[in-house]
């Protein structure tokens, strides 16, 4: 039991984007990087198998509203959209990559929807911490504008990231917790196959 409640407060402190002391005094140094791109279940499992990800989280952000329930999001009013959080190692996996990531994840072309989900909580977006972070986003919003093979327009949006609501404990990990349920959503939305007209092979999964 105390090997599992150090376990624990590791990760609790890594969620926190603080150095893990780990043994031999090293640190592992982490960072925070926030996407929204409709519904929170299918976004967690596009980042959570990464290398160098730590832990992804459900959550609600770009709102007004403290403490959010998923009921009051999914209804529209509080202004913030269904996201994820990434905590991850630098040194292992590059924001970049995360970008790179999120686009091949999300219909970038729509605004105010993702997918069979309407309404301002299903944008898509990424919520920058940090200049650099904020660069990197417009920079790799821009080159995929030049380089896209769809016509329409690039609408997503970069904002500075605010407060993050993890959801409630059901929603997190959520395809692995209910993973027939999770692919019949998927499939049902038109997820996967928006995804593949948008990106052909290398269409987030």
């Amino acid at each position: 039991m105390k090997t599992v409640g150090i376990a624990l407060m590791s990760l609790a402190v890594m969620a926190l984007g603080v150095p893990l002391v780990l043994a031999g005094n090293d640190t592992m140094k982490t960072e925070k990087a926030t996407f929204a791109g409709g519904c929170f279940w299918c976004m967690e499992h596009s980042f959570d198998e990464l290398p160098g990800v730590v832990s992804v989280t459900s959550g609600y952000t770009g709102g007004q509203k403290k403490d959010p329930t998923y009921e009051e999001v999914s209804a529209g009013g509080t202004g913030h959209a269904e996201a994820v959080q990434v905590v991850y190692d630098p040194s292992k996996i590059t924001y970049a990559k995360l970008l790179d990531v999120f686009w091949h994840n999300v219909d970038p072309t729509v605004t105010n929807r993702q997918f069979c989900d309407f309404g301002h909580q299903y944008r898509s977006a990424i919520f920058y911490h940090g200049e650099e972070q904020r660069r990197e986003a417009e920079r790799s919003r821009e080159t995929l504008e030049k380089n896209k093979s769809f016509s329409e327009a690039v609408v997503t949006e970069i904002t500075q990231a605010g407060d993050f609501y993890p959801a409630e404990e059901y929603h997190q990990h959520y395809y692995k917790k209910n993973p027939i349920r999770y692919k019949y959503y998927r499939t049902s939305c038109g997820r996967d196959q928006r995804l593949k007209e948008l990106w052909g092979g290398t269409a987030g999964h």
